[in-house]
């Protein structure tokens, strides 16, 4: 509970009373009871026994045979990310149950969690679990040596792990050591918090522990990977936000990465994954913008003959022409019931080229009837109608039965005339085609 006076005090510390008492009681409940242990976990452990028998048969010959190899344990299945849509929420907020292990936030509810926490001290590491993606191992070992806020980059190449709470530095995995790229943005969050820790510095004076880190506390003290964790969930549970792990984070950075149309395999070395195929099978799902998009783009294939008229005739102005090369927009706007108007325009607030009126049941039938409207005028016109995108996934939900967009890119070129060229009526001369084959022979003498 976020507390303002007196009052909100003594209910948030009835609160936590109540919850300290729950939890007590919680701890009391589940003496004597034996835990599950996920069958993943099964794995690990087996893994670890099969490869110190393997050591043991190899170095020591302590074992006949390695018995672990022999174990049957349950299949282990990879939990697809789920999104939090409106749906999911509502049904979190109504019986407090998560959908799935793993979650990730809309584009939406992401920007009201950097807001939210745009005042922490560590906001700069939120921000950056968001965009870049990293293992929390790999943030808190991250030294200042390994950062160049010139050339926009730090090198992951170090990690901490937690065992039993205590800490142990270690390189990562091959394939897990890499170079980042940062956004401006990015490079000015870690050029802020590196000002903020000098400030820190100079206020703590003697007492202000060197670590050499790039994320610490405000007395310069490394921060403990679990920490990092609970802090986050602690800001998730303040924001009002549903509940997301600190790991989901970096499935966030992929999914959002893939969103803006960014190649899998940029993907894949952004995370550190070992293979594209890890990448591709988690992540390419996630959102329904991506699935949206792809049903969009396969509809887009089969051409559909939607009937309209021509109100005023397409005409692309001189000063839309850069390099025999136009780029214009057609805004489709539902008039009432099933009719709708589209204009071509090449800005938001630049004079209309043409418009046609047409009776459609949605924004496909208005994207498609501009589409035909084109390709009629650069038939007519000796014009290359060389691409259409749609965009009317961009609108908002709310928005998308009454608007579509279509953006064009058109060319005209002047070909050749084949006039005053007469048809060979001989081959040339043979000095001639002795003459172009000569230096190959050279080259096959040499």
């Amino acid at each position: 509970m976020k507390t303002a006076g007196y009052a909100k005090k003594e209910e948030r510390r009835a609160a936590r009373r109540a919850f300290l008492d729950a939890n007590a009681e919680l701890r009391e409940g589940k003496k004597g009871l034996r835990k599950v242990t996920p069958a993943a976990t099964m794995h690990r452990i087996n893994d670890t026994l099969s490869s110190a028998l393997s050591w043991g048969i190899k170095r020591e010959q302590l074992f006949q045979r390695n018995w672990a190899q022999l174990v049957e344990l349950p299949p282990v299945t990879r939990p697809k990310p789920l999104v939090w849509t409106p749906e999911r929420i509502e049904h979190w907020k109504r019986t407090g149950e998560k959908p799935g292990p793993v979650m990730v936030l809309t584009p939406e509810l992401t920007g009201r969690f950097l807001d939210f926490v745009k005042d922490d001290w560590l906001y700069e590491l939120w921000h950056s679990f968001i965009f870049l993606g990293p293992r929390r191992g790999e943030m808190a070992a991250l030294p200042w040596t390994e950062v160049s806020l010139d050339a926009l980059w730090p090198r992951i190449s170090q990690q901490i792990v937690e065992v039993a709470y205590e800490l142990y530095g270690e390189a990562p995995k091959a394939d897990s050591v890499r170079t980042l790229s940062l956004s401006l943005e990015s490079g000015d969050n870690l050029a802020a918090f590196r000002a903020k820790q000098e400030k820190q510095r100079q206020e703590w004076g003697d007492a202000y522990i060197e670590s050499g880190r790039v994320w610490t506390h405000e007395n310069g003290e490394a921060l403990h990977p679990d920490w990092i964790s609970r802090r986050f969930s602690r800001l998730v549970e303040l924001s009002g936000l549903p509940p997301v792990r600190l790991h989901d984070l970096r499935h966030l950075a992929a999914t959002l990465s893939l969103l803006a149309g960014h190649d899998i395999k940029v993907v894949q070395e952004k995370l550190g994954h070992s293979s594209r195929q890890i990448t591709s099978d988690t992540y390419t799902t996630c959102y329904p913008e991506m699935l949206r998009a792809e049903a969009e783009s396969v509809m887009a294939v089969v051409p559909r003959d939607v009937p309209f008229k021509v109100r005023t005739p397409l005409t692309i102005p001189e000063a839309a022409w850069q390099n025999d090369i136009a780029v214009f927009f057609a805004h489709g706007a539902r008039q009432s019931g099933d009719t709708w108007s589209v204009g071509a325009q090449t800005q938001p607030d630049s004079e209309r080229l043409g418009m046609i009126t047409l009776a459609g049941r949605g924004q496909d039938d208005a994207a498609n009837a501009a589409v035909k409207w084109v390709r009629d005028h650069c038939s007519a016109s000796d014009l290359e109608l060389v691409r259409v995108e749609n965009f009317n996934d961009r609108y908002p939900e709310e928005q998308r039965a009454d608007f579509s967009l279509t953006r064009f890119t058109v060319t005209r070129s002047e070909s050749p005339a084949v006039e005053g060229w007469a048809l060979p009526t001989g081959l040339p001369p043979a000095a001639s085609r002795h003459g172009r084959r000569a230096p190959n022979r050279r080259r096959k003498a040499a």
